[in-house]
């Protein structure tokens, strides 16, 4: 058994112990699953489900694989013990008949004897001719292992096995010749001239057959070589009975010179068919020969063409399923298509000429191969239409997303134009104007979304993003408005690319024309609010609403004074109101902030906080107020001010 089956079939039989076992463990770790999912929210369960289910669907594949290579690996082992069985079979066979082959010797035997001992050769011989087919087929077993022998290792020791058995064969065949060839000769030397004549002539007439020019000589490379070593084995018995006939025809002439007797006359007949005969066989073997050389080059170029056709056939199949190809690949691919049309041609024509003149043993090899030749080039053929198909599809839908493409680029185009138009001319200042520029915006925004699917569908093919700055700042503008569409995506090509950008820009212009007309309408709003504007009822609304917030005037206030100083700027105030859920706005607020600072320093102390609230208060009340606003601020930072002047000098 080859080495490379050994070890093979051992690492075979190791990893489907080792799936065996990762099996049991998977069937543990499914138990464990099992358990989780009970203790798992619903979507952490699925996952922890699909992973189990993908653990035994991958090991499942690996046991089926593994379990298809371990078939692989036992016919191939089945293979090889049968063509060693058989080998030594004929090799024990050849060692018993081997010693039943030895040359006689020159000694004195009887002409009885002789033919006794030509007959047996001849029975010999016979079962010698049985056993070809058993040689032949154990050869091409032998062969076929040599030729899928995967280690360095194999190549060597199956070479030795068949050169062994085809030296121990041509040697049997060689002494068997050559023990016929001695028969003759001592049956001639006996004096048998008749029975001499008649061997070499039966001999004659049976190789006639097998060198006629009817015999077929064509086939596969194999079968031809045989035939070519067979017929080597022949010429070689051929070239040791020239020199019997030769001595035949010294025998006659000596014996037939001077007399006219009818046996002399016989003889002579009978010499000169032998020789009319041996003339014809001599003819027929280099004929033969000649037409043997003319199969086994057929054979060669036919091996040759159709490994290399199939080999070029696997390489386009492998590109064309695993391989991209550019726009103008197709015509180079419709050549080769055309250049291996061309030379399936050649193999097929070639095949049917080995096939008219080919031996009948090798008729289905050769059909064989050719079928296999057109069958493997109308599957890559098939693949080449159906990857043909796909890219004439892709260029049509291509040219298609580009139109499509350039039509928004267009349309885009005209957009950011009409938008920088009307970004030229300042907004007006009043409110029906507003309104109207308003309504055309809003016009273009609905246009804008009814182009969105278009270009979500030319962008399809695009990969999303994790992060999107780009909607985080627009939304950021447009005070929680509509973000920017397909800020997340990855564009795959510069057109892509450049499409994504275009329409990013234009819906950021969009959307910032839409916060500047929103911002001027909201301030026209609010100076024709401003323009009735009450401080006597904004200052009711704010101590209801402070009186609803359960606070009191002075928690409002040093929520306002974070820094406990007694008094707060105009803008802490302003923005402190802004910021808080009390319903006004930034010119309601400015006339409020001058109000409250009575003095115009641009602070408001707390006496001024609660004057400007309550008005109608008492003095006294207000001093009071203020006193212990004071104290209450002293005691919060020490007794001493910020500056460090005590407290009796602020009183």
């Amino acid at each position: 058994t080859p080495l490379w089956l050994l070890l093979t079939g051992q690492s075979s039989s190791a990893l489907v112990k080792e799936a065996n076992a990762r099996g049991e463990k998977l069937a543990g770790l499914e138990a464990v699953a099992s358990r989780l999912q009970d203790f798992s929210r619903k979507q952490d369960g699925a996952v922890i489900q699909s992973l189990v289910l993908a653990a035994r669907e991958r090991l499942g594949r690996v046991l089926r694989r593994a379990a298809e290579r371990g078939a692989t690996l036992e016919e191939a082992r089945k293979r090889s013990k049968q063509f060693s069985e058989s080998r030594r079979l004929l090799l024990d066979w050849m060692d018993e008949v081997e010693q039943s082959l030895e040359v006689p010797q020159d000694t004195a035997t009887s002409q009885e004897e002789i033919k006794c001992q030509l007959a047996e050769h001849k029975a010999f011989q016979k079962v010698l001719r049985s056993k070809r087919p058993v040689y032949e087929a154990t050869l091409r077993s032998g062969r076929a292992l040599r030729e899928r022998a995967r280690l360095p290792e194999d190549l060597q020791p199956l070479e030795e096995l068949l050169g062994e058995l085809k030296e121990r064969w041509d040697g049997l065949c060689g002494r068997a010749a050559e023990r016929q060839h001695k028969l003759e000769e001592n049956l001639l030397f006996s004096g048998k001239f008749t029975d001499a004549l008649q061997a070499l002539m039966d001999w004659l007439y049976r190789a006639e057959p097998q060198l006629s020019e009817d015999v077929p000589v064509g086939g596969d490379r194999d079968l031809v070589s045989d035939l070519m070593d067979k017929h080597k084995v022949f010429q070689k018995e051929l070239g040791k009975r020239a020199s019997c006939i030769k001595m035949l025809k010294r025998s006659v002439r000596d014996l037939t010179r001077g007399s006219s007797s009818v046996d002399s006359q016989w003889l002579q007949k009978q010499m000169e068919e032998l020789s009319a005969r041996w003339d014809l066989v001599c003819k027929l073997s280099l004929s033969k020969q000649a037409r043997l050389e003319d199969a086994l080059r057929q054979a060669e170029e036919f091996h040759s063409l159709v490994h290399s056709f199939l080999g070029r056939l696997s390489e386009s199949e492998k590109a064309l399923k695993y391989g991209g190809f550019p726009e103008e690949e197709p015509a180079v691919q419709e050549c080769q298509d055309q250049l291996q049309q061309l030379e399936l041609e050649c193999i097929t024509s070639l095949g049917e000429e080995i096939l008219a003149t080919c031996h009948p043993d090798s008729i289905v090899t050769i059909k064989s191969w050719v079928t296999v030749v057109k069958s493997r080039f109308q599957e890559v053929l098939s693949w080449a239409q159906q990857q043909g198909e796909r890219l004439r599809a892709q260029r049509a839908s291509l040219a298609a997303e580009r139109e499509e493409v350039a039509q928004l680029m267009d349309w885009i185009t005209a957009a950011e134009e009409a938008l920088s138009l009307r970004d030229q001319e300042p907004l007006p200042e009043e409110a029906e104007q507003l309104e109207e520029l308003s309504a055309q915006h809003t016009v273009f925004m609905e246009e804008l979304n009814r182009k969105q699917p278009d270009v979500e569908k030319v962008t399809k093919s695009s990969k999303q993003k994790l992060a999107t700055e780009l909607g985080r700042r627009s939304s950021g503008k447009a005070q929680g408005g509509p973000a920017a569409p397909l800020g997340g995506l990855e564009p795959q090509t510069p057109l892509m690319a450049q499409l994504l950008h275009r329409w990013q820009q234009l819906w950021l212009l969009a959307l910032d024309r839409q916060y500047r007309l929103e911002t001027a309408t909201q301030r026209l709003r609010e100076l024709e609010e401003f323009a009735h504007f009450d401080f006597g009822v904004w200052r009711k609304r704010y101590v209801q609403w402070i009186g609803q917030m359960k606070s009191r005037v002075l928690d409002v206030f040093r929520g306002i004074d974070r820094d406990q100083d007694g008094r707060i700027s105009q803008r802490e105030f302003i923005e402190s109101v802004l910021s808080s859920k009390f319903p006004t706005n930034v010119l309601e607020m400015n006339a409020v902030a001058s109000i409250f600072d009575m003095n115009g320093d641009g602070f408001i102390d707390y006496y001024e906080f609660v004057s400007a609230l309550h008005p109608n208060r008492d003095p006294l009340r207000r001093i009071a107020d203020a006193d212990q606003i004071q104290d209450e601020v002293w005691r919060g930072v020490g007794g001493l001010d910020r500056v460090g002047v005590p407290a009796e000098g602020l009183s």
